[in-house]
C-alpha cells in the first residue's frame, strides 16, 4: 500500500491561479462502465492538463488534493478511480476498510489492462474537453506503473510522470520494462533509494529498456528516500519531495528530460 487515508500531498509553491471548479464526477468508460473521477480546473489554464493516477487504493482525498495543487499551478487535473466495475462509482461510500488489503485484493485482482486502458482513455478525453491542448499523466505507486504504461502512443500523451511505480513483471504480467519497446512519450520517473519494494537493479533494468527502445526519459533517485516519500507527513524527506515537485512542474510545462537519462 502507498498512502494511508489521512495522508496529504505537500505544498511547495504558491498558487498561481484560483480554481474555476473542483468537483467529483462520474465518467463513462468505453465499455459503458461508470467510474469516479475528480476534476480541478484553474481560472487561468496553461493549456496542458494532468491525468492523476492513484495508488492501488483508488481515488482518495490525497489525489483530490493533488489535482487541486496542480490546478493552482494552471494545469487542469483529473484524478480517476479504478474500481467502477467491481465496487461502483462512489468511492466516498466504500468505507475505510476498502483500502485494507484483504478487502481490496479481489477488486485489485479483477483489474485488466483493457479495462484500465478504457478508463484512462475516458479520463484523457474528459480532460481534453476542458480545452487543454496536451495531457500528461502523473501516477503514484500502482498509478506510477500505469503512467509508464500510458507512454504508449495509443494514449496520445505529451509525457508521463511516475513516482515509485514498479516497472517489472508481476505474476507473469508484463510491466513497463517489458513493454518499453512500445513506449514513445517522454518519461519522468522518481525513485526512493531506500525503497524496499523496488530494488536498484529493477530501476536500472527499466532504464536500460527505455534506452534500448529510444524512449526519452529522465530518472531521479533520492538516495535516502523510502517508498511514498512524497507526502506531507514525511518531514525528514521534504527536500526530496520538494525537488521532485519542482521538476514535475517543469516537465508538465514542457514534457521531456532536463538532460539526465
Amino acid at each position: 500500500m502507498c498512502y494511508d487515508a489521512d495522508s496529504a500531498p505537500p505544498a511547495f509553491t504558491a498558487a498561481g491561479s484560483a480554481l474555476a471548479e473542483s468537483a467529483d464526477l462520474t465518467l463513462v468508460s468505453g465499455d459503458g462502465t461508470e467510474f469516479a473521477a475528480f476534476l480541478a480546473r484553474p481560472v487561468r489554464p496553461t493549456g496542458r492538463g494532468v491525468l492523476v493516477l492513484p495508488d492501488n487504493r483508488g481515488l482518495s482525498d490525497f489525489y483530490r488534493a493533488t489535482a487541486v495543487r496542480l490546478a493552482e499551478q494552471g494545469h487542469p487535473a483529473l484524478a480517476v478511480d479504478y474500481y467502477g466495475r467491481t465496487a461502483g462509482a462512489g468511492p466516498r461510500e466504500r468505507g475505510p476498510e476498502f483500502g485494507e488489503l484483504p478487502h481490496l485484493l479481489p477488486h485489485l485482482l479483477a483489474l485488466t489492462p483493457d479495462g484500465l486502458d478504457a478508463d484512462l482513455t475516458a479520463g484523457i478525453g474528459r480532460l481534453r474537453a476542458t480545452g487543454v491542448t496536451e495531457v500528461v499523466a502523473l501516477g503514484f505507486c500502482f498509478g506510477g506503473r500505469q503512467a509508464f504504461r500510458a507512454a504508449a502512443p495509443r494514449f496520445g500523451l505529451a509525457g508521463v510522470i511516475g513516482y515509485y511505480g514498479y516497472p517489472d513483471a508481476i505474476n507473469g504480467a508484463p510491466g513497463p520494462t517489458q513493454l518499453a519497446p512500445g513506449l514513445t512519450a517522454p518519461v519522468l520517473a522518481f525513485w526512493g533509494g531506500a525503497d524496499e519494494h523496488i530494488p536498484a537493479e529493477t530501476v536500472a533494468a527499466f532504464d536500460a529498456a527505455l534506452t534500448a527502445a529510444g524512449c526519452s526519459h529522465e530518472f531521479m533517485t533520492f538516495p535516502q528516500a523510502p517508498h511514498n516519500f512524497f507526502e506531507l507527513g514525511a518531514v525528514e524527506h521534504t527536500d526530496a519531495a520538494r525537488e521532485s515537485w519542482l521538476r514535475l512542474l517543469a516537465f508538465a510545462a514542457a514534457p521531456g528530460p532536463s538532460g539526465a537519462a
